[in-house]
């Protein structure tokens, strides 16, 4: 068996020895590649027979996207977030490259969060939890098909949905990251709503992620339980970090969707542990804003731009 930590000690490690608790989302939009990657495409297979539009070839494209932003970012950050989606769209093959890409994160030293937002019960709810928890070694029970650390996981069928996700976690060293309160604009439809008892349905899924993650805690204060909580809403940020002490909060919502430095910094606590704030298109696709274009009006290197963003936000959250 591997020499290995909890899931909410590893990062709180992981975290420290960076300096900071910054997460790059892997969110490899086909449209926003950089147009070296795009022009291979077409002039791979000629356009005139569908070859932009061939799923296998643009997962190939995706897979080399994702991994240059890897290696330009993972001497600097603490984890990454590939978002399932964006390869469940391109069918087998893009599966098979969000496993490749898993790999290559993980030799390169990054945890892995998996943003796949996984719920149900019972039987299925274990077959996720054993699909995608576990980084250790094949063979042990620490080990997965898809080798997350960490994995997002929507609470709203209940608090049995949390069970064989948690249960996993004890088995594997892994993490899970339960849905509080979300940045979008919607969230209020049920995540504020008002409970007989006091206090809203966020609240009382927080209170739950506490106690669970209460349970775990290592070391350095934090268990391996976490809760989502928007940078979109400050205030309800605040007011979480207060309610869950033991818990670890991924903060989305910085940058692209209007959420600040001063906003996301109502997370962490007075060491800088406590959460991990993602930004997704404003890093990986940095190479489209003006301020990272070289300013020799010559094509500069995209990675250059993706490693010169996600230093920005570093310092922005100093």
């Amino acid at each position: 068996m591997e020499d290995r930590c909890s899931f909410g000690e590893r990062l709180a490690k992981a975290v420290l020895a960076k300096k900071n608790g910054v997460c790059v989302g892997l969110d490899p939009r086909v449209a926003s590649l950089p147009e070296g990657l795009k022009r291979d495409l077409v002039s791979a297979g000629g356009a005139e027979n569908g070859a932009a539009q061939d799923p296998q070839r643009i997962s190939q494209a995706v897979e080399m996207f994702c991994c240059e932003v890897i290696d330009a970012v993972c001497d600097l950050v603490p984890i990454c977030k590939p978002q399932a989606a964006f390869f469940e769209e391109l069918g087998p093959w893009g599966m098979v490259v969000l496993h490749r890409v898993v790999l290559h994160a993980r030799k390169r030293g990054l945890l892995v969060l998996m943003d796949a937002k996984r719920g149900d019960i019972g039987t299925t709810a274990a077959a996720y939890a054993a699909g995608y928890l576990g980084s250790g070694l094949q063979g042990t029970s620490a080990w997965s098909p898809w080798g997350a650390d960490a994995l997002t996981v929507n609470p709203y069928l209940g608090a049995d949905t949390l069970e064989p996700f948690t249960k996993r976690c004890a088995e594997s060293q892994s993490g899970i990251f339960v849905l509080v309160k979300t940045s979008n604009p919607g969230s209020s439809f049920i995540q504020d709503l008002e409970m007989q008892s006091g206090g809203t349905i966020s609240q009382r899924v927080a209170d739950l992620v506490e106690s669970l993650s209460a349970k775990t805690r290592g070391e350095l204060g934090y268990g391996d339980v976490g809760a989502v909580v928007g940078a979109t809403y400050p205030a309800e940020l605040e007011q979480m970090r207060q309610r869950m002490p033991s818990t670890w909060i991924l903060i989305p919502g910085y940058g692209a969707q209007g959420g600040a430095a001063a906003d996301v910094k109502l997370g962490f606590d007075s060491r800088g542990l406590g959460a991990i704030v993602n930004s997704s298109r404003g890093i990986i696709f940095a190479y489209e804003q003006a301020k990272y274009r070289s300013q020799s009006g010559r094509e500069s290197r995209w990675q250059d731009a993706v490693r010169r963003a996600a230093l920005d936000m570093i310092e922005d959250l100093a």
